[in-house]
């Protein structure tokens, strides 16, 4: 009896991917073990190529390319702008990361933007950008008349606030808020800047004192453990 192959979930790709990126690379390893002595960490840009890749298989966009412009990337795809096929590109640098149990939250900004329309289709948009009249310069100024995701909270000129929070998955899962609670009062993002091959992110340790990070480990952590424990004793211990 045959039977047929379940296709792999998203989570199971990754693990697969990045299985064979260590393979093939395994001095990554220790550069990660480097890393976290130094309080960072560096996301292969090949890492992020595959999730566009993946994007672009759920028909989001197509044919993206991401090219390392240190201390930012180029991201180029071709998406749909308002019903009108563009091909776009710019270079994405993270200007400010805020971290805390409440948001996620960067401010991105956009340079060196270009986009052209693919193929003769007719639209107030394609007209807009052949005849140069669209100022690509203040991409944020463009996006206010679009239909933007939750997690955008602002765009103004080339830049885009974006809080991560904003997106249900994320800001109502319990365990990352959980998460976010005990680790933030430890170490927080500072920054994020790429190399020739990597996207690293740097971290601040204690950034609000000892005594927050102390508190935050007693209130998420310890306080819990205990009360647990306390109900597995007998009840006349």
């Amino acid at each position: 009896m045959s039977y047929a192959r379940q296709p792999m979930s998203i989570a199971q790709r990754a693990l697969t991917a990045a299985s064979g990126y260590l393979r093939r690379n395994p001095g990554e390893i220790a550069r990660a073990v480097r890393n976290l002595v130094g309080l960072r960490a560096g996301i292969p840009v090949d890492a992020l190529r595959w999730l566009m890749e993946q994007a672009a298989k759920g028909g989001k966009i197509e044919d993206p390319v991401i090219t390392e412009v240190p201390p930012g990337l180029r991201v180029t795809a071709s998406v749909d702008l308002m019903k009108t096929p563009v091909r776009a590109s710019a270079v994405v640098y993270i200007d400010r990361v805020q971290l805390d149990p409440d948001q996620i939250r960067m401010v991105v900004r956009l340079e060196e933007i270009w986009m052209e329309v693919i193929g003769d289709v007719a639209s107030p948009v394609a007209a807009l950008l052949r005849s140069g009249a669209l100022d690509l310069s203040k991409p944020g100024e463009l996006a206010k008349y679009m239909d933007l995701p939750p997690v955008i909270v602002e765009a103004r000129d080339n830049k885009l606030t974006l809080d991560l929070m904003r997106e249900p998955k994320i800001g109502e899962n319990p365990v990352v808020r959980q998460a976010l609670a005990v680790v933030t009062p430890l170490v927080t993002m500072h920054g994020i800047e790429s190399d020739d091959e990597h996207l690293n992110v740097v971290f601040r340790a204690l950034p609000q004192g000892v005594g927050t990070a102390a508190s935050a480990l007693r209130t998420h952590l310890l306080s819990p453990g205990l009360s647990r424990v306390r109900a597995l004793l007998p009840s006349f211990l």
